[in-house]
């Protein structure tokens, strides 16, 4: 049985490595994303003023397409729009290329085109990058393995000592018995 679990273990462990290896890189820099311009670009502010008087988001998609921004030529190119009150400011983010634009919500001035490789680190790290396939069962499948290497390892490690343990108790039995 111990040789079993060393084996399993360890051949486990080999094909494992490579995508622990890629999924704690990229997860190591989407951690830092905030603080490091060339993973995620800065949210910029816009003017001060009320949300109240922000452009319109017809407004907004207009300023977005006229840019002539080949990542941006319909609606069927933008991803997704993620609001930011704060500073005031759409980010509008499409499905090419991991573009990002971000426009004033008050002026509307656009006061950022820039690519966004978190994106790409995202897809990276859960698999999505590949093929669907792989982010709905090869990372399941990935994380049950490191269940299995942690478990089989604490089992690896333990199970030396309680035969150790018994051989003792046994040296012992076999003295008293003498």
């Amino acid at each position: 049985m111990f040789k079993f679990f060393w084996t399993t273990h360890k051949w486990v462990g080999i094909i494992l490595a490579l995508v622990f290896t890629c999924t704690s890189v990229t997860g190591f820099m989407l951690l830092i994303k905030k603080k490091v311009d060339w993973i995620q670009p800065p949210t910029q502010k816009d003017a001060e003023g009320p949300v109240e008087d922000s452009i319109s988001p017809r407004e907004m998609f207009a300023i977005v397409l006229a840019l002539d921004h080949p990542d941006f030529q319909s609606f069927d190119d933008i991803d997704r729009v993620d609001f930011r009150p704060g500073e005031r400011v759409f980010k509008v983010q499409s499905k090419h290329r991991f573009s990002e634009v971000q426009v004033g919500a008050i002026t509307g001035e656009v006061l950022s085109v820039a690519q966004r490789p978190s994106d790409l680190l995202e897809d990276l790290h859960d698999g999505s990058f590949y093929a669907g396939w792989v982010h709905e069962w090869l990372m399941p499948i990935a994380a049950a393995g490191l269940l299995f290497m942690v478990l089989s390892g604490l089992w690896l490690w333990v199970e030396p000592k309680i035969r150790k343990a018994r051989r003792k108790r046994r040296r012992k039995a076999a003295q008293l018995t003498v």
